[in-house]
């Protein structure tokens, strides 16, 4: 069983969400963007696939790397193939992101589950099957009866408990917002949901990424005021330092890295610096499923917490193979936006939420996505 080719298809689907110039997500009209599928195939016919965007696995790319790794390999070399690729990075001219290295990693995890017909996650040992998801908002926004006044806020956080959700996490105000940031606005929207959901619904706040030291630590401490779960990114992660500093003078918990560089080997000096009490992990942040497994791992060794970053069927896969998280993050949500529907390139959504809270893992082989591959293959871009 070897590597024979490595497939990739973009194709067109419709989006009714947009970004703003800081890459921030928030609803808009319907319009037609594109994506990629890339695709792992073996010379026995057995393959396996990912999500991606098209700039993560343009030709290039593929051609000069992934290729150059994969082809003539055995495909459940998953390790093997990680290291190898993981490798060319320092090469690659910053070509070669973590991303793409996840894309390939969940293909190869997606193709090893149908080859052998089990689900991925019973692959690498279930813990659990369900996991309770947290709705994660949408940054705050200036749109009419969206996101845009601790009121908003409130109204909405009283109807995600409605439909089910045990916990919340807010995005707040950042830039291009007109008057954003503001910790003391973020302290509105905070308080505002607190009275909205009662004293004992979790909540969590992720906090505008480039606060100071003074202003992150006083919108902590209004945080603590509020009881709320743990607080996440309200400086700039490359500042290991400044975490340290935050965590030291404060009570309630703080998370990260979410995003920054150096996989595994950055979390761990975050622990080893006291630079935060939960660890974070996500599969696009570190590449793919076999480091963020080693990241789980490694939290657990010091008998700590790691919650997983992100939706989507991989980062469900890990919140069903670890003790030490809590949490799936379902999202990203707004009062504008049905997160409900199924994209068109699937038949069923990859994370479907029952009446409890609780998002189920699927029980189909490999990673659990029911890709529509015929409404991909008709929506080509040649």
């Amino acid at each position: 069983m070897k590597i024979t080719e490595i497939k990739v298809r973009v194709f067109t689907h419709t989006s009714r969400q947009m970004k703003d110039s800081d890459g921030h997500s928030h609803p808009g009209p319907p319009r037609r963007v594109r994506q990629a599928l890339l695709s792992v195939i073996c010379d026995d016919g057995s393959a396996g696939h990912c999500f991606a965007p098209t700039e993560a696995v343009r030709p290039s790319l593929i051609k000069d790397f992934v290729e150059v790794v994969l082809l003539g390999q055995h495909p459940f070399d998953r390790e093997k193939l990680w290291q190898g690729l993981a490798h060319w990075q320092r090469g690659s001219g910053a070509q070669l992101t973590d991303r793409t290295l996840a894309i390939v990693d969940l293909a190869l995890w997606d193709l090893a589950g149908r080859k052998l017909g089990v689900p991925v996650y019973k692959l690498i040992g279930a813990y659990r099957d369900k996991v309770p998801a947290y709705g994660s908002t949408m940054c705050g926004d200036e749109i009419a009866g969206g996101l845009a006044t601790p009121e908003d806020y409130g109204r909405f956080a009283e109807w995600l408990i409605k439909r089910g959700y045990k916990a919340i996490k807010l995005h707040t105000w950042m830039k291009p917002v007109s008057w954003a940031p503001d910790p003391r606005m973020d302290v509105r929207a905070c308080a505002a949901v607190r009275e909205a959901v009662g004293p004992d619904v979790p909540l969590m706040l992720d906090a505008y990424h480039g606060y100071s030291r003074s202003e992150a630590l006083w919108l902590g401490r209004e945080l603590q005021k509020l009881n709320y779960a743990w607080y996440e990114e309200p400086m700039n992660e490359a500042s290991m330092s400044s975490y340290a500093w935050l965590a030291a003078n404060l009570d309630i918990p703080v998370i990260g890295p979410e995003t920054a560089d150096g996989k595994f080997h950055t979390r761990a000096e975050w622990i080893k610096a006291g630079a935060c009490d939960i660890s974070r992990v996500g599969v696009h942040d570190v590449g793919g499923i076999t480091p963020s497994l080693k990241t789980i791992h490694l939290a657990e060794s010091f008998g700590m917490d790691c919650e997983v970053h992100g939706h989507g069927a991989a980062n469900l896969t890990l919140c069903a193979v670890q003790r030490n998280g809590h949490w799936y993050e379902r999202g990203l949500l707004h009062p504008h936006l049905d997160y409900d529907i199924v994209p068109e390139y699937l038949n069923s959504p990859p994370d479907a939420m029952d009446a409890e809270g609780f998002v189920h893992l699927s029980d189909k082989p490999g990673m659990g996505e029911d890709i529509n591959f015929d409404y991909i293959d008709a929506n080509l871009v040649t």
